[in-house]
């Protein structure tokens, strides 16, 4: 088994890669995760409410209410698994749980530890354009995806040869031909998604820790102090 986990503090994402991955299921995820989907857009718009409901009293006290913090964190958590699972890694085959809280045996796994203090006031938006050039270099991505798809939509032929190169630059393509996953995508795709946590996580208050500015395979921020009061929580990457 593989694994790998991210040192990056106070934000952790963990997750191994869990074979023997079918060959085939992936092609059939998309459908199996409507209920998720569903639940998810749901818990998307009450994701933003409770953000909504948070931002007052963290601009005038510095605190995030622990309620709220506690239902944030957990959409977030329950988002990374349903990626996990789906074309956002594509590491497991274990259906994702229905549940806001940590499961710890599930692959994929995302702790946020609540603030103590957030900046107060103007600071707290203030603070929040340290993030810019993450936030530009995600908008970036995302208008590349968008644009892709648009120009797939063009036409059937165009459609078809985005979808092939979609499918034969994943990690599909090495469970279609040999039913065993890349080591090298595992670990480049875990440092995109755990880098797109982190900003998700900063930009709406979850944490003030700033992201580091593009995807990082390996996290060095961790400080020694920071181990040595929380080596319970302290992620390992391995490769077996």
């Amino acid at each position: 088994m593989s694994s790998i986990a991210a040192d990056y503090q106070p934000v952790r994402v963990e997750a191994e890669l869990d074979e023997p991955l079918s060959r085939w299921l992936w092609a059939v995820k998309w459908l199996l995760l409507v209920p998720h989907h569903i639940m998810l857009t749901a818990l998307g718009i009450g994701f933003l409410l409770a953000t909504a409901l948070a931002f007052p009293v963290i601009f005038f006290t510095g605190r995030y209410p622990r309620l709220l913090f506690g239902f944030t964190s957990g959409v977030l958590r329950w988002a990374w698994r349903v990626s996990y699972y789906s074309y956002g890694a594509l590491a497991t085959d274990r259906y994702p749980p229905f549940t806001l809280r940590d499961v710890p045996d599930y692959p994929a796994r995302l702790y946020i530890d609540r603030p103590e203090h957030l900046p107060r006031g103007p600071g707290l938006l203030l603070s929040r354009l340290r993030a810019l050039p993450e936030l530009l270099l995600l908008v970036l991505v995302g208008l590349v995806f968008r644009l892709v798809w648009w120009i797939g939509g063009l036409s059937a032929i165009l459609a078809l040869v985005a979808l092939t190169i979609l499918i034969l630059s994943s990690p599909a393509a090495g469970l279609l031909r040999t039913g065993r996953y890349p080591r090298s995508q595992f670990r480049g795709l875990l440092a995109l998604n755990r880098w797109v946590l982190q900003i998700l996580a900063y930009l709406f208050f979850l944490t003030d820790a700033l992201p580091p500015l593009r995807p990082e395979r390996t996290g060095r921020r961790t400080g020694r102090l920071w181990n040595r009061f929380h080596h319970r929580h302290t992620p390992v990457v391995s490769a077996r």
